[in-house]
């Protein structure tokens, strides 16, 4: 279970420090890809494997279903740490999540997430507040 907020900059080579608390969960081996809200998420590869099988029991007649399953896989990369904990990020995906010097690498349940760290600070300015959130999940089931 990832969890926790971390500050890092990107170096000109376009890699990022993975916080040593984080890095054993993680493993060695782990997936990057494209995330929804202008992020990248970073996945270990028994949840890549199975975000992998729900988003391959996708119905493919379906227009939306297919542009879903395009946009995680065709952003996807196996990533790796080298020996002072970072990982290289793609130019691709650092274009997505418009990566360029200041990041947060935030704990987001079964996987990470990078963001730029003004992109984040914009995001979360605009997004309701934890009581209008608990009000949400509370109609869709979920209680505290």
């Amino acid at each position: 279970m990832f969890f926790g907020e971390h500050e890092h900059t990107i170096d000109a080579k376009g890699r990022v420090i993975i916080p040593a608390k984080l890095r054993d969960e993680l493993g060695d081996v782990f997936m990057i890809t494209k995330g929804l809200d202008g992020c990248l998420s970073v996945y270990p590869m028994k949840q890549w494997a199975d975000f992998e099988s729900k988003l391959q029991a996708l119905p493919m007649s379906q227009p939306d279903a297919r542009a879903f399953v395009r946009f995680f896989f065709s952003g996807a990369t196996e990533g790796e740490l080298d020996k002072q904990g970072r990982v290289m990020l793609p130019p691709n995906l650092r274009d997505h999540a418009r990566l360029e010097k200041d990041v947060v690498i935030a704990g987001a349940g079964n996987r990470l997430e990078i963001w730029d760290k003004a992109t984040r600070d914009a995001y979360l300015a605009k997004t309701a507040s934890p009581e209008e959130m608990a009000a949400k999940m509370s109609d869709m089931g979920f209680l505290i």
